[in-house]
């Protein structure tokens, strides 16, 4: 696992050593951010059950301002921090389940990348996403990876689904926050 583009293209990534996180691949994190493209410059960014941080580091090398990660299992953790100290782009590493982080949050984000655990409920995500909603500005993305043939989550009203794309057994999602005043 590597930065596949940016300012810190090529430097490797550790996973975690443990069955529980299941690092998404290189192939569709690239895929992702070509997607997205040059918007996530500037972008402020949350990366949601981080595991190794791999969307968010790609991100940062791809010239978000900043980034969030949030993770609260210990060997997803370790390898979390090993990963922001050698990629030395900055970033935030916040110890927290999920959902109490989007309680107790007052950040504002443009860019989320959510890497779930695969046997997490729809309705439990859906859950985190309707919570998330008041920290995204009107036209922030949400990149959900979720594996493919699980049902989808129901989203918050306003939200539409901008990408749908399966890529082996994952599933991508894109969300984008429609602007409120329409």
């Amino acid at each position: 696992m590597r930065i596949i583009s940016g300012v810190a293209k090529g430097r490797r990534l550790v996973a975690p050593d443990t069955r529980a996180t299941r690092p998404v691949t290189d192939r569709v994190r690239e895929a992702v951010l070509s997607i997205i493209g040059a918007w996530v410059e500037g972008a402020r960014v949350l990366d949601l059950y981080a595991g190794s941080g791999s969307f968010g580091l790609e991100a940062l090398s791809r010239g978000a301002s900043g980034a969030t990660f949030v993770e609260n299992g210990n060997r997803a953790l370790e390898a979390l921090r090993a990963n922001v100290e050698t990629v030395s782009l900055g970033g935030t590493v916040v110890t927290s389940s999920v959902g109490d982080f989007l309680r107790r949050s007052s950040g504002r984000f443009d860019l989320v990348f959510i890497d779930p655990p695969w046997d997490m409920p729809a309705n439990d995500l859906g859950s985190d996403l309707a919570s998330l909603d008041r920290l995204l500005d009107d036209g922030a993305e949400v990149v959900l990876s979720r594996r493919h043939g699980d049902e989808t989550p129901p989203i918050p009203a306003g939200w539409r689904v901008a990408t749908d794309r399966r890529y082996g057994d994952t599933r991508i999602l894109r969300y984008v926050k429609e602007d409120e005043a329409k």
